[in-house]
């Protein structure tokens, strides 16, 4: 399983965006700068965190982005949903999908691929935006608030 940067970008950003706001809206400008992402990028993947209510977005002068919920209550596992859909490792597993496979009932393995997806979504949801925080601390990273 590989994730795309539209994840990994929208982990940093959401991060970024907790760390050095002070729960002011940010600009996409800031948040590029400091995480080295294109704004037109970091602009699609913000759409896909508004929409599932983990950003707000406020216009004028002072606006940018904020985040929608505390930091405690997002988790990595939301980013990627948002941005990836559910963690869903083969194509059989997806309840759409699903139909296209002809040994569906009969496959030994597909139960194997529900677990391990099931698994990997509850690890991803125990890492809130507030442990990520609190690593940063840890580590030493300084707040840049431009």
């Amino acid at each position: 399983m590989r994730l795309s940067t539209k994840s990994l970008y929208g982990v940093r950003a959401v991060f970024d965006i907790a760390y050095n706001s002070e729960g002011l809206p940010v600009q996409v400008r800031d948040i590029s700068k400091r995480q080295r992402i294109s704004p037109r990028y970091l602009e699609q993947i913000f759409q896909k965190l508004k929409k599932a209510g983990i950003l707000k977005s406020k216009r004028g002068p002072k606006g940018g982005y904020s985040l929608a919920k505390s930091i405690a209550d997002i988790s990595v596992g939301d980013i990627l949903r948002a941005t990836e859909g559910p963690p869903d490792l083969v194509f059989c597993v997806t309840p759409k999908r699903s139909g296209t496979c002809d040994l569906l009932e009969q496959c030994v393995t597909r139960p194997i691929w529900e677990e391990t997806g099931r698994r990997i979504a509850e690890y991803l949801d125990s890492i809130s935006i507030q442990d990520l925080c609190e690593r940063g601390k840890t580590m030493g990273i300084e707040s840049q608030q431009l």
